[in-house]
């Protein structure tokens, strides 16, 4: 079980997930201080959910004040101040010579209670929330997180041009490179392999593909753009050397080639951004590990969430439907 109180990411990651931050906040239930569009705990009705001591709680925010403020938990001063003591006067007790309020909000509220050891309520609540978070994505991915990447609104168009430019690719593989059918595969791989360090076979068994799935299908718009980009570069790279020579390319020339052209340095900033977006989504989204890009692993930013489990994403035969449609326009209108 994944132990929120030794991870950043994870924590970071349900809390950008606000779908699943405000399924949280309704089981829970807590009474809070509504103030300027906020909902507000102070440090004491913190301390007395999770019954620990107040003074555990300013322990907690010394020791992690940049993650807390970070999401959400504030210090109170001056007009700001001054207003919420004059409206919530009954129900907050603060000294009359009180200069700055702590403040947590509920998600600076769910961060202290992913972090607190002490609290047998906040370890009940991280399970809880694990919980929440698993049924939050499986409900609105439609239980099928292995194609998450499809719900994605942009991956459809790079969907459609992929086909394109993989052909550009073989048919550069076909003309000038002499070498019998392996050599499909082999460069395939040499492909995969320079963009997220894994052949085929070890991304397939990372995601749990069968054989007659294809692997194409599972990858992030960004990243099927990526080795796009890359494919239609290496065919016009065979292609200017094996006119050069007047000849086809032997496997250690085209070797020669892919490895410089990979090695480009022009290729360095996509390939760093694809393989964070892969192994940071596939781990939250996908519970699939990529070993070889652990050092990629971020947290998901809430942008994400929106577009693969929120308001923005769309089930994928819903999109071909629109598309379809479209299409059926634009003919008509011929």
């Amino acid at each position: 079980m994944t132990d929120l109180t030794n991870s950043n990411i994870d924590r970071q990651n349900i809390l950008n997930n606000r779908y699943a931050r405000e399924r949280i906040q309704d089981y829970v239930g807590l009474p809070t201080i509504q103030f300027e569009g906020e909902y507000w705990l102070t440090k004491q009705m913190v301390a007395d959910f999770f019954e620990v001591d107040k003074r555990t709680v300013d322990r907690y925010l010394e020791k992690y004040g940049e993650e807390l403020t970070h999401n959400g938990y504030v210090l109170m001063r001056g007009k700001s101040l001054r207003r919420i003591k004059s409206a919530f006067a009954h129900d907050i007790d603060v000294a009359s010579k009180t200069t700055q309020l702590g403040l947590f909000n509920f998600r600076s509220f769910l961060n202290l209670a992913m972090l607190l050891v002490e609290s047998e309520r906040a370890r009940l609540l991280r399970a809880k929330i694990l919980d929440i978070v698993i049924d939050t994505i499986n409900q609105r991915s439609g239980g099928n997180t292995k194609y998450i990447n499809k719900r994605d609104t942009d991956y459809l168009t790079s969907a459609i041009k992929e086909p394109t430019y993989r052909r550009q690719f073989t048919d550069a593989l076909r003309q000038y490179v002499d070498m019998g059918d392996y050599k499909y595969a082999l460069y395939t791989n040499e492909v995969y392999e320079a963009i997220f360090k894994e052949k085929a076979k070890e991304y397939r068994n990372i995601l749990r593909l069968s054989a007659k799935e294809n692997l194409r299908e599972t990858l992030y718009a960004e990243v099927l753009d990526l080795i796009a980009s890359f494919e239609v570069g290496l065919a016009y790279e065979l292609k200017i050397k094996s006119e050069a020579l007047n000849r086809k390319l032997s496997p250690s020339e085209t070797d020669h080639v892919f490895e410089s052209f990979a090695c480009h340095p022009q290729h360095s900033p996509l390939i760093d951004k694809a393989r964070v977006k892969m192994a940071s989504r596939d781990l939250h989204f996908r519970d699939a590990l990529h070993k070889k890009l652990e050092h990629y692993i971020g947290s998901v930013t809430e942008e994400d969430f929106d577009r693969f489990i929120g308001d923005q994403s769309m089930d994928f035969d819903k999109q071909l439907e629109q598309a379809s449609e479209i299409f059926k326009r634009l003919k008509d209108g011929e």
